[in-house]
């Protein structure tokens, strides 16, 4: 059964990313550290006895669609109104439309946990939140007022509608259309697939987030709007009223987070209210939706990545359980007569800490991601733009990399357990499934590589790249200053993945400045990975300074000393693997 590792996020919340230097300074207002830790404790709490003790149930009943309506498994409403009341669907909403104005980085440390339990119940209100938080930056004051204080306090819930058939991930292909109505209104008419939450027994009322195609709009991206469509249209006096023309046609069967609707939406096919055309508010400008739209995306990769993270830290855990009691043949060292426990033969404990690691890895770089966004929310000026300069840098890596990782340890973790992983009852396949979809939606881990090359690398004229790489090379010289304390070869390990990095980030600049982009996203990938390898091990090796966490030391080491040598590799993929990509690239067309 999970247990919260509050400890090791609370030691990461506040020295690797730096957060406990913050509160000390007062940045964050009249945060304590002691409330930080009350926090963690209790979403640590809620997570391990009243999510993931229905995981179980989720994954094997999954939901079900019966005339429109969709129902969830049993006990889960009832978990989602406990949720609710204990005010965790708005830990970092704002405070005038009844949130606690957290910062994101307590609430990324709490999504974890969630996700940790069960990943199928933390997408649903995880996408409520990044609704609210587009409304909050985009919407009307009138929209704000009806919409935003019950997305906040969970009576209501959010959905985010992009892709439709024909349209994953390019966004140039949607044929979804919008209407203007004449009376501030528009009727909105399509389908939507792939909706997350888009039908359940949860709340009276779901509210839709829409990207829609007026009719005189410019072609491609630049022609989108944002529309914000209710299940049932809003009273005056705020509670549900009529039905809007807006329903469920079917749920997906899926892989993996079984209890998670998966919903195909119809918009404006006259099913229900008096005139086809579901009725839409217009969210932004008009022909500007995908800005507003990216508010709630870029909100919804970071999460995705703590789905990374919690998925692999319940699969690390169930693994060392497992290990620690299923016994095997006789360790090298066995003391006593007898099979060992296979936790204590040196492959498996290799697996198992290379689970941890990478665990470890993702979280570090999406913690630091989050209390980037934190900071470039607080500070002014050439401050805040260093900050959120830092935050688009680590966002695509947040998300890929720690998905990438959710889905290799869940999969060592069925590994750990033998045969017994491949049999449902243990979880640990559970787990896979549910893993395998997080590097999938919110922009496949491909764009993201793209999107780290194509648009981050060129920030500020590269500026941007240079000061992070130069912030890198000054956590190294502070790492090697540390002395050995349980590092070993850490800081060399660093100093040669640091080398590998600046190489492959000077390749890709040079690339695209020539116009050779064909070479450059051949390497986008592997030069992704090759980054948050870095990163991942400097973040954690910061920390290991001036803290009593002699565990931390040790497991720094084994990043570096036995995860870190892939950089090597990656940076050959990336400088070199162009051309061979590409002469290969014709026997895939039968060429």
């Amino acid at each position: 059964m999970y247990r919260a590792p509050v400890d090791e996020i609370a030691f990461t919340l506040k020295h690797v990313t730096g957060f406990a230097a913050d509160l000390d300074a007062g940045r964050f207002g009249d945060l304590s550290d002691d409330l930080v830790d009350a926090i963690l404790g209790e979403a640590g709490r809620f997570a391990a006895e009243e999510i993931a003790p229905l995981a179980k149930i989720g994954d094997e009943k999954g939901a079900v669609l019966k005339d429109g309506a969709v129902t969830t498994p049993t006990g889960w409403a009832d978990l989602y109104r406990r949720w609710c009341e204990g005010g965790w669907n708005g830990l970092s909403a704002p405070e005038e439309f009844g949130g606690q104005g957290l910062p994101t980085l307590l609430a990324v440390a709490a999504l974890e946990m969630w996700n940790s339990g069960s990943m199928a119940f933390a997408i649903g209100p995880t996408l409520t939140i990044g609704a609210i938080e587009a409304l909050d930056k985009h919407a009307t004051p009138e929209l704000q007022a009806t919409y935003l204080e019950k997305l906040v306090s969970g009576q209501w819930m959010g959905t985010m509608n992009l892709t439709e058939p024909q349209a994953g991930s390019d966004l140039n292909a949607l044929k979804a259309r919008a209407e203007p109505a004449g009376d501030g209104t528009y009727r909105i008419f399509g389908q939507k697939i792939f909706i997350t939450y888009g039908e359940h027994d949860f709340t009276d009322n779901i509210v839709h987030l829409v990207l829609a195609r007026l009719a005189d709009a410019p072609a491609g991206t630049k022609g989108l709007s944002l529309f914000l469509v209710p299940k049932f249209l809003v009273n005056d006096d705020g509670t549900p009223g009529a039905r809007n023309d807006v329903f469920c046609a079917s749920i997906e069967h899926k892989l993996g987070i079984h209890a998670s609707p998966t919903c195909t939406m119809i918009y404006g096919d006259g099913r229900f209210g008096e005139t086809p055309g579901a009725v839409g508010w217009l969210i932004g400008e008009e022909n500007r939706g995908l800005a507003c739209m990216f508010t709630m995306m870029n909100n919804a990769r970071l999460a995705v990545g703590m789905q990374g993270v919690g998925v692999a830290e319940a699969a690390t855990q169930r693994a060392m359980a497992y290990a620690a009691e299923r016994r095997q043949g006789r360790a090298p060292e066995a003391a006593g007569p007898g099979m060992s426990p296979i936790i204590e033969h040196p492959d498996v404990r290799r697996t198992l800490l290379t689970m941890k690691a990478m665990t470890q890895m993702a979280r570090a770089i999406t913690y630091c991601c989050a209390h980037a966004i934190d900071m470039a929310r607080i500070a002014d000026g050439a401050a805040a733009t260093s900050w959120q300069a830092r935050a688009d840098i680590l966002t695509p890596m947040a998300k890929a990399f720690s998905t990438d990782i959710g889905v290799e340890v869940a999969s060592l973790g069925v590994q750990v357990h033998g045969g017994m992983g491949y049999i449902e009852e243990t979880g640990a396949a559970a787990l896979y499934r549910d893993a395998r979809i997080a590097p999938i939606y919110e922009g496949t881990n491909g764009i993201q590589a793209i999107d780290l090359v194509m648009r981050k690398l060129p920030l500020q004229g590269g500026a941007a790249i240079d000061g992070f790489l130069a912030g890198l090379r000054e956590d190294h010289k502070a790492i090697a200053a540390i002395g050995d304390a349980g590092l070993g070869m850490t800081a060399d390990k660093i100093a040669s993945a640091l080398d590998d990095l600046e190489a492959a980030t000077a390749f890709l600049i040079e690339a695209v400045g020539a116009g050779r982009i064909e070479a450059a996203l051949a390497g986008a990938t592997p030069y992704l990975r090759l980054f948050a390898l870095t990163i991942g091990t400097v973040f954690n090796a910061r920390a290991v300074a001036g803290n009593e966490n002699p565990g931390h030391a040790l497991l720094v080491r084994f990043m570096a000393e036995n995860l870190l040598g892939e950089t090597a590799v990656l940076k050959r993929r990336v400088t070199e693997g162009a051309d061979s990509l590409q002469a290969a690239a014709d026997t895939l067309l039968g060429a």
